[in-house]
């Protein structure tokens, strides 16, 4: 692998300062969970803190979240060339991706479009769809990779009956970058809701929903935007936003959820065309949803979690640098990919002309369980298994350096020379008690 050029090696030790955990291990799970920035933990536990302290019940508690929130919205839209208002705070991926299925007006008899290569957190939606009379179609795409194939597989199962076409931006099992842009061609030709499950594409590689036509596009926290569990956002489309249906409803998904602390200003003009509370004081049902994609909220936030996904999708945007993440993360993939195809007993499953950051592969004659063993013990390597595949997945992160990437592909090296049964164990020690 190419040493960088000192500029460059410069700007990841600066990066890298500020993620402790790519101190511990050689990270290679981004995919799953990536590494939390200082200032995210910073920010999460002077809130935690604040909290603890001072209590969460005050008018301008409830009015500082809705700002955090806002703040969040803001930093998630850059990462997507979006603005906050297209821009709904979910707990996860499959939030989103529930939000986006449950808010098509479905029949008996509809019809949906995926494909052969999607995560439960898709395809769990879209199961929960069919016990209720509407048709599933998955579109065997192999392993994603030849762009022509794709499309013809999924354009076979679209028919007039297709109301939903949904497909992962990159393949989570495959590593597969997907031709987007092209099925949301296939989509809007059928008159079909387009939804993208972004959870290994936003922080990644450069996500533009807009440019791709999609009507709902789905991201987590916690993979390559670095930031906590439990948060999520939902890019909404203004088609969608204009037509689709609310999915579910709350006191946060209305305007109403100004109408306190600092907001209430804010809201008079509104509340000044709304009934007078009914007897006893109960507010009558005129509730409106917000005209925007705030109506797609999911509700009870964790303050902490909103700050550190605002931080951490900040920092990324604005202290590292999304064009050189962007191009930094690819590049040292596709070198990881290479490295690994001509490597003797390895076989690579992502396709290497289509690909993103992830890289699954095969070691022959190791159970892939077994392989993952093998290398956290021999150099502490991050990666891990994939569910009915039998195959390893390396999550290559921008942040990840050339010399510990050299020492991940030398250890697959020496795996790959044996069997479970040959491989050399190192020493193990005791240690006794006093």
């Amino acid at each position: 692998m190419d040493r960088p050029r000192p500029d460059e090696q410069a700007r990841v030790d600066a990066a890298r300062a500020e993620l402790p955990a790519v101190e511990s291990a050689i990270y290679l799970n981004t995919g799953t969970s990536g590494p939390i920035p200082r200032s995210s933990d910073e920010a999460m536990r002077q809130i935690e803190d604040y909290e603890l302290r001072y209590g969460r019940a005050s008018a301008d508690a409830h009015d500082e979240l809705l700002g955090r929130m806002a703040e969040c919205r803001a930093a998630v839209a850059a990462i997507l060339h979006a603005t906050p208002d297209s821009v709904a705070l979910t707990r996860s991926t499959t939030d989103g991706l529930n939000a986006a299925v449950w808010s098509i007006d479905w029949r008996p008899g509809d019809e949906a479009v995926t494909t052969t290569i999607e995560h439960a957190g898709l395809l769990a939606p879209l199961a929960a769809l069919r016990e209720r009379g509407v048709v599933v179609r998955q579109a065997d795409v192999g392993d994603g990779g030849d762009d022509e194939a794709t499309l013809a597989a999924i354009g076979g199962e679209v028919s007039a009956r297709t109301r939903l076409v949904a497909v992962s931006h990159v393949s989570w099992v495959t590593g597969a970058l997907l031709p987007v842009g092209s099925i949301g061609d296939l989509a809007r030709d059928a008159g079909a809701w387009y939804a993208v499950d972004g959870a290994q594409s936003a922080g990644a590689i450069d996500v533009d929903p807009a440019a791709l036509g999609a009507d709902f596009y789905a991201i987590p926290a916690q993979k390559w935007l670095l930031g906590p569990e439990g948060m999520g956002a939902l890019w909404v489309s203004p088609r969608a936003i204009a037509q689709a249906r609310q999915p579910y409803a709350g006191w946060w998904t209305t305007d109403e959820a100004t109408a306190h602390g600092a907001t209430r200003q804010a809201a008079t003009r509104q509340a000044a065309t709304r009934q007078a509370p009914a007897a006893g004081g109960h507010p009558p049902v005129s509730l409106r949803p917000w005209a925007d994609a705030r109506r797609f909220d999911t509700t009870g936030f964790h303050r902490p979690s909103v700050v550190a996904f605002g931080r951490s999708a900040g920092w990324l945007a604005m202290h590292v640098g999304l064009p050189w993440i962007q191009e930094r993360g690819p590049r040292l993939a596709a070198a990881v990919a290479d490295r690994l195809a001509a490597t003797p007993g390895v076989t690579v499953l992502t396709p290497r002309a289509r690909m993103a950051t992830l890289v699954t592969f095969r070691v022959a004659g190791w159970p892939a369980e077994e392989a993952v063993d093998a290398l956290q013990r021999r150099v502490f390597a991050t990666v891990r298994t994939l569910p009915g595949t039998d195959a390893l997945r390396a999550s290559v992160g921008w942040f990840n350096s050339e010399s510990e990437l050299e020492r991940f592909l030398g250890a697959v090296e020496e795996v790959a020379r044996h069997t479970p049964e040959t491989f050399p164990r190192r020493a193990e020690f005791t240690i006794l008690g006093e």
